[in-house]
């Protein structure tokens, strides 16, 4: 399900998600995107990404709206680049979040399958262990016990078969690099310092490949930054809204 809200004639704001999480995640922003109309779709559970971009599609048809910048967070940054490859005519902006082009290497598609197999197996207990590491910086992890056991909580309750489903979507998505060039709209382009897993690296080849494109890496924050430094996060979204609003 997708949640909205709708103040004024602003141009519409996509806020979506990372794996494995939920539109919930988006809580901090928002105040942010208050008057702006705001659509947070559930994008977990999509065996393709594909198949993700076109439910937010048809979101975005069944409220009216041509156009919306998009703001993508990890998975939701890839979905953003399926949707600019379906429709890139909907694009007021984006914002491209703890995310990269580049497809999954050998590994990283094996590791997915491995993982897709332990929740077969055992359930979703063991995500905690497996992922916090890689989606929470070290300052969050030394410092905010309380956002680790909020992460923590989350991932314990993911539903196994969305979870799965979505993980196969992840492995099997396109080299996004080739839309880079293309991408003809202003973009703001976000990332945690001390993300491992879409690290600063990967900000920075986007946004030398990005034409209309600002790179601002958020301090003391991993993978999850929009969580890790809300503050930094929402001053960098708000002030990229307000540009495209004027």
């Amino acid at each position: 399900m997708a949640f909205g809200y709708a103040w004024d004639m602003s141009v519409p704001v996509i806020l979506l998600h990372a794996f494995p999480y939920s539109p919930a995640m988006w809580k901090e922003q928002l105040w942010v995107v208050q008057g702006h109309p705001v659509l947070v779709p559930d994008i977990l559970g999509f065996e393709s990404l594909e198949s993700a971009a076109a439910h937010v599609l048809v979101e975005m048809d069944n409220r009216g709206w041509e156009k919306a910048v998009f703001v993508g967070l990890s998975m939701g940054g890839y979905v953003i680049f399926r949707l600019w490859n379906l429709e890139p005519e909907r694009f007021a902006g984006l914002v491209l979040a703890d995310t990269r082009a580049t497809s999954d290497t050998p590994e990283q598609k094996a590791a997915r399958a491995q993982m897709a197999l332990r929740i077969r197996q055992e359930g979703t207990g063991f995500l905690p262990e497996a992922l916090l590491p890689g989606h929470l910086g070290g300052t969050t992890r030394t410092r905010n016990p309380a956002l680790v056991e909020q992460v923590r909580q989350t991932l314990l309750a993911v539903d196994p078969d969305k979870t799965i489903a979505s993980l196969k979507g992840l492995a099997e998505r396109p080299d996004s690099v080739p839309l880079l060039p293309d991408i003809a709209i202003p973009a703001l382009i976000l990332v945690g310092e001390e993300d491992t897993l879409t690290p600063p690296a990967d900000a920075r080849q986007m946004a030398v490949q990005i034409p209309d494109s600002r790179m601002l890496i958020i301090p003391q924050a991993g993978h999850l930054a929009n969580l890790e430094n809300p503050k930094a996060f929402n001053t960098a979204l708000l002030g990229f809204l307000w540009e495209i609003d004027h």
